[in-house]
């Protein structure tokens, strides 16, 4: 908020756009800016000269706001004035949607996530972009974009085959004594391994042809096994608190649209067959040839995610397409796009929001002893059962169902947390016990520091802190911590805001940990319930309870949730 103020009045004055920097030190200032500097080696100026001319220009603007030094190295530095702090806070803590605003009002942005293969439980491999996709999709709607959020299912292809072969033979239709309506995904895993290794190739390919070609009983336990397999993978949703999805699409959604896409390519000439194959030349993009349909007439995923980028452009109109996927798809996708460009139909912003592998504490991609990956459930049940020990240990007063409730959402949070703290283009570790540190970078540190200042609040019995706000009290926030915490508060819809422009989310996570860091200094240093002046305790109490709250938006924000006890 005050960063973009800043950054419009700088850039005015400098006819060119300023960046404004975070000084190292705070002694240098809340802010600071290098465009006299830049300018002044562009010119042959000297820095200092051109820092005065700029301070001369915007000054006045600012006399509220701040006060400025210019410095002889080209620097600006900008000091936050007390009354302005103060006033800020003010408005800030009557304000319930500060942090939200209507940038995104008229605009529509699909952000497709999570999308997981039918009749296979979801993996470590899906979590990524489950997590980040949640937590970028509440960004948008929290800045007014109409957000839909699609989770484009594998529920197609030679794959599936090897499933109902599997079923055939060892399924129930095999005389396993196993009812139909009981099959699980679990079942679904095992009937394709076994297929996979027992079964010739043959075998799946004939079941998967007969699917094609509208087998009936192909069809019924294929419709069976996608209704159980969306069953289960929509209760992993609830547990991991994953916000319903706006749209379910599969890749069978777009099969029968795939013969009339590919001729439609071939009477635009876009097209040539090689050896029988189906390809599109993308040499002018740099790119290798993308290939659409095989020589033996199989389409492959670059030709359904094109039917579905058509579908989804036509239906809603976006202004953006994303697509959270990892790394190792960042070739298929700039093919994709690239084809979109020369088809003229990428009418919408294309995203590929990449990011890196989840690797275990060895610094190794993360499986299972026998090098399998890990499924995604043993992943959750192991987090909550760490951080179960944690809750005990803190609490051993609590009952078994107390323990079971919060040891949930810690440990929820401690593994969201971990993953948008850092760049998705990294590769993340799961260190364990770091996850769970309460007094580190981690998700419980973030929660037990709001549920601190909640105790503060509901020990001082001064609930609505908006009502007993007197402003003019405010002036009696004096304390170093205090003016942090003051100054911290305005940054917050800029960290939402980086967010969604650079479509991460660590400045947000980190934007709280630090947060949280001078809030805890504030809890230590500071006396509120016994603080004998009446007027500072409540202004002390709105300061609290201002920052309490932005700690739940953002969390939430992030798909984490809050509690007012740990």
């Amino acid at each position: 908020m005050i960063r973009r103020k800043l950054q419009e009045i700088v850039s005015k004055a400098a006819g060119r756009t300023a960046d404004i920097l975070m000084p190292p030190d705070a002694k240098l200032g809340d802010y600071s800016t290098n465009i006299a500097f830049v300018l002044a080696k562009e010119q042959g100026k000297k820095p200092a000269e051109v820092a005065e001319q700029i301070k001369s220009q915007i000054e006045p603007g600012l006399a509220d706001t701040c006060d400025i030094k210019a410095l002889s190295n080209g620097y600006l530095n900008f000091f936050l004035k007390p009354g302005f702090l103060q006033n800020q806070l003010s408005e800030i803590s009557k304000d319930d949607r500060y942090g939200q605003s209507d940038e995104g009002k008229g605009k529509t942005i699909i952000v497709e996530y999570s999308s997981p293969n039918i009749a296979k439980p979801m993996h470590i491999g899906h979590l990524r972009s489950t997590i980040i996709g949640d937590a970028l999709a509440n960004i948008y709607e929290a800045l007014g974009y109409k957000t839909i959020r699609w989770n484009y299912i594998g529920d197609w292809g030679t794959q599936f085959g090897k499933v109902l072969a599997g079923y055939k033979k060892w399924g129930p239709s095999a005389g396993s004594g196993q009812a139909l309506e009981d099959v699980t995904m679990a079942d679904m895993l095992d009937w394709y391994v076994r297929a996979g290794k027992d079964l010739p190739e043959e075998e799946g390919q004939k079941e998967f042809k007969k699917l094609e070609e509208g087998d009936a009983e192909n069809k019924e336990l294929w419709k069976k096994f996608r209704d159980v397999s969306l069953r289960e993978i929509k209760t992993t949703y609830q547990i991991l608190e994953i916000h319903d999805f706006d749209v379910y699409k599969g890749e069978s959604d777009y099969d029968p649209q795939l013969g009339s896409l590919i001729e439609e390519l071939e009477r635009a000439g876009k097209i040539k067959e090689s050896e029988g194959a189906l390809i599109f030349d993308l040499d002018k993009y740099n790119l290798p040839l993308g290939l659409l349909r095989k020589s033996d007439r199989a389409t492959l995923y670059l030709t359904r995610d094109l039917a579905s980028m058509k579908d989804r452009l036509k239906e809603y109109n976006p202004d953006t397409l994303m697509y959270v996927v990892a790394n190792q798809q960042a070739l298929h996708f700039e093919q994709l796009f690239a084809i979109a460009h020369d088809l003229k139909i990428n009418t919408a912003y294309l995203v590929h929001v990449k990011f890196g592998m989840v690797l275990g504490e060895d610094g190794k991609k993360l499986a299972t002893r026998e090098g399998k990956v890990v499924p995604l459930q043993d992943v959750i049940e192991k987090i909550t059962a760490l951080a179960g020990t944690v809750v005990k240990q803190k609490n051993p007063e609590l009952d078994e169902r107390q323990v079971h409730d919060i040891s949930h959402v810690v440990g929820i949070g401690a593994l969201k947390y971990n993953d948008l703290k850092q760049h998705p283009y990294s590769d993340i570790a799961f260190d364990w016990k770091a996850m769970l540190d309460l007094s580190g970078n981690s998700g419980p540190y973030l929660q037990y520091t709001y549920s601190r200042l909640v105790s503060i609040l509901k020990k001082s019995e001064i609930l609505n802190t908006k009502s007993e706000t007197n402003p003019e009290n405010l002036k009696l926030l004096t304390e170093p911590t205090e003016r942090a915490l003051m100054k911290q508060l305005l940054d917050f819809p800029d960290a939402i805001a980086k967010c969604a422009e650079f479509y991460t989310l660590n400045a947000l996570a980190l934007y709280l940990y630090d947060l949280s860091a001078t809030a805890n200094q504030f809890y230590e240093l500071v006396h509120v319930l016994d603080d004998d002046n009446a007027a500072r305790k409540v202004a002390r109490l709105t300061l609290i309870s201002t920052v309490a709250r932005t700690l739940k938006q953002g969390l939430n924000l992030l798909g984490i949730q809050t509690l007012e006890r740990i």
